[in-house]
């Protein structure tokens, strides 16, 4: 089963190989790109290395910890300490049945970082593939308002033709141009939504904006939208970021638990010592004669310790508090934990109805799509009929110009309404963990990557699950066709 990391070791060697090249990537390629480039996985990466370290800290509390001092110095007059020169010293947690609750809250926090870093993957390469689908798809309408546009002009021009010769009012003419000027509008529209998307892309994926383009066909058919089925709140699969949630609550409830029994539970601690002590440069001997023993029995000048330190809570207020404090902490982050969850539920509910319905819409457009083409078929033919069939009412070029522009209108308003089903399907895609395997199927496409600088994520970071394979299903014209296998790139009649 593939995850997106390993889309990104696929995609590795291709990207250096294909270094300084200008060409077109695919939707693999850019999601790959952005997936090493993205701060916000590097943000993960970085608190996940933080919660293993903090995983090692609570554990390592019951290692020893050895330290070293020494010095010395002149002093005089009444002896504040034992004039130690060299110290050696060793400290550890034998017993404190709070410890063990802090290592489990611990790694729950480190599991949450884990899945948090998995749901920054899914984001990022979500955003990556919006992102793509959707130039793709205003490049599409891009091309549909360039045939809009020189109809719209030729329509001014037989407009204004007839309008001199007195055949049409003024006011054809009026509305052919402001249909003109409307198409001219919509194209700036639509190439500012090219420039935004390229830029984005392009600081998704770390490459100049000027070199950047994009392959179409590399993008996936997707499946047909199905109805949702209704499942049980706590068997329902859920996000990797609920997860990370609920394991934020459980790394809390563990930590409220160890505050609690730090309140009553003893604690005991292993302590040992060894000092040397030398007198020569202080007054301690004219303080202490004894110290140094006698001339034929003198003391040592070494000094060494070992034991336990026993630990017994009596009154600690400032811990109750605490204590009172981590508790009410975790269960608001558990009620948090929960209510994310519903609303997830409940989101992702809706957004298989709101599939259904673009779905529906999608279908919609393309019929009416078909219409104006059997209408412009229509028109043609009846210009044609019109020198052997003079009776009934006779059509003219502008006619024909019009049902032109009305076929091109309802193929753009095809494509709008294919990008919203798009969209929408990736977001479930990602929402039912097939976003990975959805992607790989471009793998199959050949590109050539452009330089980027890439950050290569920490081998011993967790990667995104995969999920079950994708079937295909039919999609409208103009919008990627169902393939199996390699996808292959769709034809779009203008």
């Amino acid at each position: 089963m593939f995850t997106l990391r390993s889309i990104s070791i696929c995609f590795f060697a291709g990207a250096f190989l294909a270094a300084n090249a200008h060409s077109q990537i695919s939707l693999g390629t850019a999601v790959d790109l952005a997936l090493r480039n993205s701060p916000k996985i590097r943000i993960a990466q970085a608190n996940y290395a933080k919660a293993h370290a903090a995983l090692g800290e609570a554990r390592d509390a019951y290692v020893p910890s050895v330290s070293a001092t020494g010095g010395v110095g002149k002093s005089t007059g009444a002896p504040l300490s034992v004039p130690v020169v060299f110290s050696l010293s060793a400290q550890s947690l034998v017993f404190a049945r709070a410890q063990s609750d802090y290592i489990r809250a611990a790694r729950e926090g480190l599991e949450s970082t884990q899945h948090a870093l998995s749901e920054a993957r899914i984001e990022v390469a979500e955003d990556a593939t919006n992102t793509y689908v959707g130039l793709s798809n205003a490049m599409q309408r891009r091309d549909v308002l360039k045939d809009e546009s020189e109809i719209a002009h030729n329509l001014v021009d037989v407009t204004a033709e007839r309008t001199s010769a007195g055949v049409d009012p003024q006011i054809e003419l009026t509305k052919s141009r402001r249909t003109a000027v409307q198409i001219r509008l919509q194209a700036l529209n639509t190439d500012d939504e090219i420039a935004g998307l390229k830029l984005h892309l392009a600081q998704l994926t770390g490459l100049q904006v000027g070199g950047l383009s994009i392959l179409p066909q590399s993008v996936p058919s997707f499946i047909k939208p199905q109805p949702y089925q209704q499942q049980d709140s706590d068997a329902a699969p859920t996000s990797e970021g609920i997860v990370a949630a609920f394991a934020i609550a459980k790394s809390k409830q563990f930590s409220a638990e160890g505050d609690r029994r730090s309140l009553f539970w003893p604690q005991v601690a292993f302590e040992a010592n060894y000092s040397r002590v030398n007198t020569a440069f202080s007054s301690y001997l004219d303080y202490y004669p004894r110290f140094a023993g006698t001339p034929g029995n003198p003391n040592s000048e070494n000094a060494l310790g070992i034991g336990l330190q026993i630990t017994l809570p009596l009154l600690d207020l400032v811990h109750r508090a605490k204590a009172h404090q981590s508790a009410a902490d975790a269960a608001r982050a558990l009620a948090e934990a929960q209510s994310q969850k519903d609303a997830y539920l409940d989101g992702r509910a809706k957004l298989h109805n709101s599939a259904l319905e673009l779905d529906a819409r999608a279908e919609l457009a393309s019929l009416d799509r078909d219409l104006a083409q059997n209408q412009l078929e229509t028109v043609r033919l009846q210009l044609k009929a019109n020198g052997a069939n003079a009776s009934g009412t006779l059509l003219n070029p502008r006619d024909e110009l019009n049902a032109r522009l009305q076929e091109r209108s309802k193929y753009y308003d095809m494509l709008s309404a294919a990008l919203q089903l798009q969209q929408t399907q990736v977001n479930l895609l990602r929402q039912e963990g097939g976003l990975a395997d959805w992607i790989h199927n471009s793998i199959g496409t050949p590109t050539t990557t452009p330089t980027a600088p890439m950050i290569v994520p920490e081998t011993n970071t967790p990667a995104v699950p995969g999920a079950a394979p994708i079937a295909p299903s039919s999609s409208p014209t103009g919008v990627p066709s169902t393939t199996t296998g390699t996808p292959t790139a769709s034809t779009t009649p203008h």
